[in-house]
């Protein structure tokens, strides 16, 4: 856990001025989500392994990341790998900081194999590795 709050940590300090500039030209009601940092109560999905790259979080499940713009999920930590990119397919590593397990499954609607992300730890995705589009508290 000392690890996973040290990760934490540097995630939110290393956010800190996008999560700003994004909370000015956003509507203060999303600020909170979706900022691209990773914030306690979030689940996070990275670009790259090893929790690095670009960052898409989540407060709720997603039945489907969708896979082309306008209608996808994506990256929102600016100046990173996979910025802007869609999330589906494209994520590597995962961190959740609820309570409560969570499944990544490599279909859409919560289907087929899966990788479950432990309450309050992070890992590297292994059956859902850049073959992701959905996830679900369990």
């Amino acid at each position: 856990m000392t690890n996973f709050t040290k990760k934490l940590t540097r995630g939110v300090v290393a956010g800190a001025l996008a999560a700003v500039s994004i909370a000015v030209a956003t509507p203060a009601a999303s600020a909170a989500g979706r900022d691209g940092v990773c914030n306690d109560n979030e689940f996070c999905l990275y670009h790259f392994s090893a929790f690095a790259g670009s960052i898409s979080d989540f407060t709720g499940n997603v039945s489907n990341y969708g896979d082309s713009q306008p209608t996808c999920y994506e990256f929102k930590k600016p100046n990173a790998a996979g910025y802007l990119q869609c999330v589906k397919n494209n994520a590597a590593s995962a961190c959740n900081t609820f309570d409560r397990d969570i499944r990544v499954y490599f279909n859409s609607g919560y289907g087929g194999s899966y990788d479950t992300v432990p309450a309050n730890t992070c890992r590297n995705l292994v059956n859902t590795y850049y073959e992701n589009a959905s996830h679900k508290f369990i």
